[in-house]
């Protein structure tokens, strides 16, 4: 791994993120339908998730996220795991990333607590009020300790719906001392403001981060692409680098349980992401190496003989 801190590389220039584990680890055959998702890999078919670690690597990914989005002791509880299994996957998920990826930043991937319950409740936020932050802290601690005890560089605080959930993530990772990203998941509604999933202005909720230090950057995720640059206009407010990694622009029929629509992540918008203040760009849902490596192409160009592009900031 990189021998400085993320946060120098976002000060000289953008960074490119991986795209969808579960994209490619789908793509590699596994079947992800469990309440588990990727998780359930780390415990299964550990070498799989390395496989698809390496192949956002050799797409030139610059951090590699770690499976441990939908890890939670009590999702792991329902599937008859303790909470020291759970500890354990964790722990695995960061040094599987740093086998697949060994030249990349590892970023701790810390999902929603909607997504623990996969029911679809982190594209709504609805469980946010009746939790309230102090609870979502005490959820939300024991993975984000866990990812900074295994060597993880960053925890990716992400998809995060409603800024209560927001609030509890920004406050434990102050208290932890460990850099982080706040990635919100956002829609632009028709007045033209960005918000939460939950309805919140975007904006309000990025500027929570203004103040505190361990935050690296703010920005959304699992967003539709069209809804990107507004959104990176929303986070300046916090004075931080901005992240962004939306979807491929397909969108998911929950009746019929599948994609609809068009792919369509264009590595010439990444620049405009980056021109507007964007600093850490990849992709989320249904974003694979391939889109990845258009990504890489457009944002770090490679010098002659060199494909992929060189790891010229590492």
């Amino acid at each position: 791994m990189p021998d400085f801190p993320l946060a120098t590389a976002l000060a000289a220039g953008p960074v490119v993120l991986d795209g969808g584990l579960a994209t490619q680890l789908e793509a590699q055959g596994h079947d992800l339908s469990s309440a588990l998702w990727s998780a359930r890999l780390l415990h299964d078919a550990p070498e799989a998730v390395v496989a698809a670690h390496a192949a956002f690597a050799a797409a030139g990914a610059q951090v590699a996220t770690t499976a441990s989005y939908q890890v939670s002791v009590e999702g792991l509880a329902a599937a008859g795991l303790d909470a020291t299994e759970a500890r354990r996957l964790v722990v695995r998920s960061v040094h599987l990333a740093e086998r697949g990826a060994p030249e990349a930043w590892i970023a701790g991937s810390v999902g929603p607590y909607g997504a623990a319950l996969a029911d679809g409740s982190e594209y709504t936020g609805a469980y946010a009020d009746e939790i309230g932050v102090d609870r979502l802290r005490q959820w939300h601690r024991p993975r984000m300790e866990w990812l900074a005890e295994a060597g993880a560089d960053v925890l990716a605080c992400e998809t995060v719906p409603a800024a209560a959930e927001a609030e509890a993530l920004l406050e434990e990772a102050d208290m932890l001392g460990m850099p982080v990203w706040l990635s919100l998941t956002t829609v632009l509604h028709g007045d033209g403001v960005v918000r939460t999933r939950r309805g919140e202005p975007a904006e309000e909720v990025f500027a929570m981060a203004r103040e505190l230090d361990a935050v690296v950057a703010v920005g959304v995720n699992c967003t539709d692409p069209d809804g990107v640059l507004p959104a990176v206009t929303a986070a300046s407010v916090a004075g931080k680098p901005v992240v962004v990694y939306p979807n491929s622009g397909e969108r998911w029929d929950a009746a019929a349980h599948r994609w609809t629509g068009t792919a369509g992540l264009v590595p010439a918008d990444a620049l405009t992401w980056v021109d507007a203040g964007a600093r850490l760009v990849g992709g989320c849902c249904r974003v694979g190496p391939g889109a990845v490596g258009a990504l890489t192409a457009a944002l770090r160009p490679a010098p002659s003989g060199d494909p992929v592009g060189a790891r010229n900031d590492h």
